[in-house]
């Protein structure tokens, strides 16, 4: 699970309850991230330990997200990404280690006038539900961590559903960053 927390904490996911979206496409690299996304940050995580997060540029519209405990600044993760505007939201998009079926991770985010950055989560039930109604498809998986769906419709279809207005409850907040102090 470590790895898999090490991925999370390094884009801001959070799991809830050991539950777990993946999607079998990635976002294109085909967008540059929106000004303000790219630097340092920092947030506390749900066990209380203060950490920081770097957003850096790796090539054409890829990024990647370096995290870091500030107990541990040596110990390092590392995970690129990509981003994608769709209506009026961003998104972002990550490979999720095989031993979670290694396919990619989808979430939302935005820059808040307060200088932070909100990354949200896609709650596991509210797919599920998508799943048996036939918005989306896909089917369930296990691991020992937990339970997971996998998605693996068109990645039209799929922002099609969540850029609907009447899903905005899809989001769940898994995690609020404060930009950092540049030092002088």
């Amino acid at each position: 699970m470590k790895a898999w927390r090490g991925v999370l904490i390094a884009l801001s996911f959070l799991l809830l309850s050991g539950c777990l979206v993946t999607f079998k496409e990635p976002l294109p690299a085909s967008e540059p991230a929106p000004k303000g996304l790219l630097g340092k940050w920092s947030s506390t995580n749900a066990w209380g330990e203060p950490m920081n997060l770097e957003l850096t540029r790796i090539g054409n519209n890829r990024y990647q997200a370096v995290s870091y405990f500030k107990a541990r600044p040596k110990a390092r993760e590392a995970y690129p990404f990509t981003v994608s505007r769709h209506g009026d939201r961003w998104y972002l998009s990550a490979k999720v280690p095989a031993q979670f079926g290694g396919h990619f991770l989808i979430a939302g985010f935005e820059l808040t006038d307060k200088h932070e950055l909100v990354v949200y989560n896609l709650d596991l039930e509210q797919i599920n539900q998508a799943i048996k109604q036939k918005a989306l498809d896909g089917q369930a998986f296990q691991t020992d961590d937990g339970d997971g769906v996998e998605v693996d419709s068109q990645l039209d279809k799929v922002f099609a559903y969540l850029d609907d207005p009447a899903n905005s409850d899809v989001f769940v907040e898994a995690a609020r960053y404060q930009r950092q102090a540049r030092a002088k």
